[in-house]
């Protein structure tokens, strides 16, 4: 696989995907969608792989949104096509058994921002900015900023950042629960790293089925996703890893999971 934006590595079960365009704030090209939808895919159906990192590279941006000079010119056709296809590629990141951490170093605006929110968890530096600015463009949020937002922030906050476009620095997006944590700038790729090879070793049927219930439960409403839950913990027990988690915790040693 031959890529021009983007950097792909897999240490001990955790692929690192880096958008690299630095010279450009890491701005979503066409040809970079491209490019993390293919990586996308080879990482959901690689067995060897547990947990996925996004993040961006230098330390100016995480992405800095879409490339504002490609989308000038697009017919209202262009543009819904770029947006069908960044959906497609956030839908399956989203939709994914394997967990995604977003390491976000920098500013995380626009598509970055939906990128970020598309991930199950996200870890940003001090300086990390976040915001959806495309009112000032004349437009909306088309890579899922209307939908996710909301859902991660509350109705209120999700129309203030959109309909104000303005940014708001780390402490505040972790005070909202946009992120998890806040790191320094240097400690933002081991903290990341730490939590995934965390996650990597678990019981890996436990993980995804965990992501399944969460992911999938909150578009139902709460009978439906309890009903849900109850018939994913049934299938928990189908597992060696069930068998060997529970002979651990009885004879009082760690879990050494099979599929982890």
């Amino acid at each position: 696989m031959s890529l021009e934006n983007l950097l792909f590595e897999i240490v001990e079960g955790v692929a690192t995907v880096t958008v690299n365009r630095p010279k450009a704030m890491n701005a979503l090209t066409l040809e970079t969608l491209a490019e993390l939808g293919d990586v996308v895919g080879k990482i959901v159906n690689n067995p060897e792989i547990r947990v996925a990192i996004l993040t961006g590279s230098g330390t100016k941006a995480f992405v800095a949104g879409a490339d504002i000079a490609m989308m000038r010119e697009m017919t209202p056709m262009q543009a819904r096509e770029m947006s069908l296809r960044a959906h497609r590629i956030f839908a399956e990141i989203e939709q994914s058994a394997k967990p995604f951490i977003a390491a976000v170093n920098g500013y995380a605006l626009g598509g970055g921002c939906e990128l970020a929110m598309a991930c199950d968890i996200r870890i940003a530096t001090e300086n990390a900015k976040f915001g959806q600015p495309e009112i000032n463009l004349g437009i909306l949020p088309g890579f899922g900023g209307t939908q996710r937002l909301p859902r991660l922030v509350g109705k209120g906050r999700a129309l203030e950042l959109i309909l104000t476009g303005e940014m708001i620095d780390a402490s505040e997006a972790f005070r909202i629960g946009l992120v998890n944590r806040v790191v320094a700038p240097g400690e933002l790729l081991a903290e990341t790293g730490q939590l995934a090879r965390k996650i990597a070793v678990k019981g890996q049927p436990a993980v995804q089925l965990c992501k399944q219930a969460i992911v999938n439960g909150l578009e139902m409403d709460i009978a439906r996703g309890c009903a849900y839950e109850v018939e994913l913990f049934a299938n928990s027990f189908s597992t060696a890893d069930q068998q060997e988690g529970m002979a651990a915790f009885l004879e009082k040693r760690l879990a050494v999971f099979r599929d982890c």
